[in-house]
């Protein structure tokens, strides 16, 4: 159950979209890491032994790190716009 379902994908990846055929972007790479990570949290909430799962979410956790440090470098309002969209705390 760790994995979002297509349709939800497909809607994600259409509201975070930079252009009409983008689908691999950072900002879209984000959104979906995050609707994972939100999943994987609402499951160790249940699941608090889960320890594969817990594993799990921490490699997702620094993957998504690393591409907000990367758009944050590379496109700061993009960064900006990304986090409060999905609600996202930073540093700064």
């Amino acid at each position: 159950m760790p994995f979002i379902g297509t349709k939800d994908k497909k809607e994600i990846i259409e509201a975070n979209q930079v252009h009409e055929t983008d689908t691999g972007s950072s900002e879209v790479q984000i959104a979906v890491l995050t609707e994972r990570i939100n999943h994987l949290v609402e499951h160790l909430k249940k699941n608090n032994k889960d320890h594969a799962t817990r594993r799990g979410l921490l490699i997702l956790v620094s993957r998504r790190r690393k591409l907000m440090n990367y758009l944050k470098k590379k496109n700061k309002t993009s960064f900006t716009e990304i986090t409060k969209r999905l609600g996202l705390r930073t540093k700064d």
